[in-house]
């Protein structure tokens, strides 16, 4: 009886500790999270496909490997949890799929119509147009899944999008050059670790490896921050935005 009374209650692990033991090498711990998360990876398939989604169809096969890759792909470092970085991962790789097969079936439809009547190209640019104004509308989606993935993770180093409008340098050089520093503190490991840890940007450290005076990566702080945030993250469509100022 004085056992149970002084026995230690049993923490339950998190997801995200779960996952880091699979990545530790714990295997026999996937299938049991797979199975547990299969409604998840249900749902996020059918809001691509917008229609419900069975375990043997090619959507749900590709929503496994997703989240598969998910869970080798995830850090803590990300600043998000493993089902919103996975929902990100799944539904890129669904419409990457939906694209693919979109494209190879007009490529055969082109091929098998040897006569090429005005009836049959009709069809194609249809079915053309179609598949263009779906790819818009799942790049919007996943572009404001961005915007709202962001968002959460800029809250968590108590930013948001007024302080970016309000601190992002005026000039196109200075921005570039604010863009440059936090590429470079997303480079170094270490710098990138004690951002992540500490939730402030490690200015001592970078003054010493940028040519920027410390007066200015200060006036930059928060600017800097958000964009070593997207760096170190799975953003695509705002890493875009930045590799088109750097190559400009």
């Amino acid at each position: 009886m004085l056992s149970l009374l002084f026995m230690a209650k049993k923490k339950k692990r998190t997801l995200e500790e779960t996952v880091l033991l699979i990545q530790q090498g714990e295997q026999y711990l996937l299938d049991e999270i797979i199975r547990s998360y299969k409604p998840f990876i249900a749902k996020t398939v059918s809001s691509v496909c917008r229609r419900y989604i069975y375990e043997t169809d090619d959507e749900f096969s590709i929503g496994l490997i997703a989240f598969n890759e998910a869970i080798e792909k995830y850090s803590t470092e990300r600043g998000s949890s493993l089902l919103s970085f996975s929902e990100v991962i799944i539904k890129r790789r669904v419409i990457d799929y939906i694209r693919k097969q979109s494209k190879n079936q007009h490529l055969s439809l082109d091929l098998t119509n040897e006569k090429n009547d005005e009836e049959s190209a009709g069809a194609i640019i249809v079915n053309e147009l179609s598949l263009e104004d779906y790819n818009k509308k799942n790049d919007e989606q996943l572009r404001k899944d961005e915007i709202i993935h962001f968002q959460e993770l800029l809250t968590s180093f108590d930013l948001n999008f007024s302080d970016l409008v309000e601190n992002s340098p005026k000039h196109f050089d200075a921005r570039k050059s604010a863009i440059l520093t936090a590429k470079m503190l997303v480079d170094n490991q270490e710098l990138k670790e004690m951002l992540f840890t500490n939730k402030r940007l490690p200015i001592k450290q970078l003054e010493t490896m940028v040519d920027v005076s410390r007066k200015t990566i200060e006036r930059n702080r928060k600017y800097i921050i958000a964009i070593a945030l997207i760096l170190a993250s799975d953003y695509v469509y705002m890493k875009d935005y930045i590799k088109g100022v750097l190559e400009t």
